[in-house]
């Protein structure tokens, strides 16, 4: 069993923010692979199935972005999971938008959501860092990253969103190299 976890923040109002595009990309994965139909568990919406061989359970945390610990962290104790069973995927400052880049453990690089999945996970998990670049200044950050996507954004967002589904066996396989590969050669124009 591996826990894949996207993080966001619950509600309408925050569907289209850069800071949402770890909900957006776990349910482009469930969708994809036809996992079963979301449901309230473990302070947010779960979603069970297979990507190859592997079960894989999708979490998205109901408890706002701050809180994605409390979350994630009910999930792996209920399963018995180790860190080395956890992916995250999540919004990443410092990689151009809509790059994709793997790294297991490190540090939260000031993201609040991996603050507290370290809390409550340890820090030795896979993380898929799915790039919303930066805005040039540091007194503009907080407005990008809690800012929607614009419309000349969607249909990148939505050819990065749709490769990082289709590659899904290469992460679940363990093959992070090879994914990291694969997704950007979908991505090239």
């Amino acid at each position: 069993m591996q826990l894949w976890v996207g993080l966001g923040n619950p509600g309408g109002d925050y569907a289209l923010h850069r800071h949402n595009v770890g909900f957006m990309a776990v349910d482009a994965i469930a969708e994809s692979w036809r996992f079963d139909p979301w449901k309230k568990q473990f302070r947010g919406w779960a979603a069970l199935g297979r990507i190859g061989l592997e079960r894989v359970l999708l979490l998205k945390p109901a408890t706002f972005m701050n809180e994605s610990g409390l979350a994630v962290g009910e999930a792996a104790r209920f399963y018995k999971l180790d860190p080395g069973a956890l992916t995250v995927f999540h919004d990443e400052l410092d990689l151009p938008a809509f790059k994709v880049k793997v790294k297991i453990g490190g540090g939260a690089a000031g993201h609040n959501g991996l603050r507290s999945i370290d809390r409550h996970c340890g820090q030795d998990y896979r993380r898929v860092r799915l790039g919303i670049g930066h805005p040039g200044h540091k007194d503009r950050v907080t407005g990008h990253v809690l800012g929607n996507y614009a419309k000349a954004e969607m249909d990148p967002l939505a050819d990065m969103l749709g490769a990082v589904a289709a590659e899904a066996p290469r992460l679940a396989a363990g093959e992070d190299a090879r994914f990291m590969n694969e997704v950007a050669l979908r991505l090239q124009p």
